[in-house]
């Protein structure tokens, strides 16, 4: 009897709170211009970002993360994106509920949405994903702006096959609603068929993080009477308030509890 070889263990995902807040500038000597790539689904994706022609942070460059770890938290921190398409030579962007399957972000819309059926169609998109951490007070009005985490995905999404769909709208409300799936009747087939759910991947992604940046500099010849300094932003759930028609001996599921226990530990949504 042979003795098998033993797979290695899968090493675990760096921590975004284990790296430092701001990575070193990507100058041109450590850039390579790539064409923009299409949708990946590896199973195994690298873990730094690749900087193509769309990826490539210009303006503060010294604040793109390319750690794939820090665009996980982005996405995985947030329930809502914003996402783009050229319809009619015209930019069209509409808010869109989320959630990140493996290296994909899931998204749904309306079977019967114009915006949707351009995507399913292989309209190319952008999704904006951003978290407001903080306002910055400067000495002027100039230097004053904002803290702020960011991704941004570039590419074409692939519409989910109907076989495949009810799991990956599971997947998709245990992001935004956990455990609810649990307190509520099934989805009935007529509900999946009108529903349109979408693939992206995030094989061409960027992440901004200047949640380091500083509000002021040393000897910038402003007047230091003038008060300077950070307010902190941060999402806040407030307390459920029950439809006038449920049954008044209804309580509020646990599941709604720990959506705003989440909201209240991250203060992001």
């Amino acid at each position: 009897m042979t003795d098998q070889p033993r797979a290695e263990p899968t090493p675990a995902r760096p921590s975004h709170t284990e790296r430092p807040r701001t990575d070193p500038p990507v100058t041109d000597s450590s850039y390579t211009e790539l064409p923009p790539t299409g949708p990946s689904h590896s199973d195994l994706p690298p873990k730094d970002l690749p900087l193509t022609a769309l990826t490539r942070v210009r303006r503060g460059a010294h604040h793109q993360v390319t750690d794939r770890a820090a665009l996980y938290d982005v996405i995985d921190g947030a329930l809502s994106g914003t996402l783009a398409i050229i319809r009619d030579d015209r930019p069209v962007a509409l808010p869109v509920g989320i959630g990140r399957d493996g290296d994909d972000v899931l998204l749904h819309g309306s079977t019967g949405s114009d915006f949707f059926r351009r995507i399913a169609a292989g309209a190319p998109v952008c999704l904006t994903v951003t978290h407001l951490l903080g306002l910055k007070y400067a000495r002027s009005l100039f230097d004053s702006s904002m803290r702020y985490r960011c991704a941004v995905v570039h590419g074409v999404a692939s519409v989910v096959p109907p076989e495949q769909k009810e799991a990956a709208l599971l997947a998709l409300s245990e992001h935004l609603m956990p455990g609810r799936s649990r307190d509520v009747r099934p989805m009935t087939a007529r509900e999946i068929a009108a529903t349109m759910v979408l693939r992206l991947s995030l094989a061409e992604a960027s992440v901004k993080d200047n949640a380091g940046s500083l509000v002021e500099v040393d000897d910038d010849g402003e007047d230091r009477a003038v008060w300077a300094g950070m307010l902190p932003l941060r999402v806040v759930a407030d307390a459920p308030v029950t439809s006038p028609q449920t049954d008044p001996s209804t309580h509020v599921p646990d599941s709604v509890r720990r959506a705003a226990q989440r909201v209240a530990a991250s203060g992001t949504a």
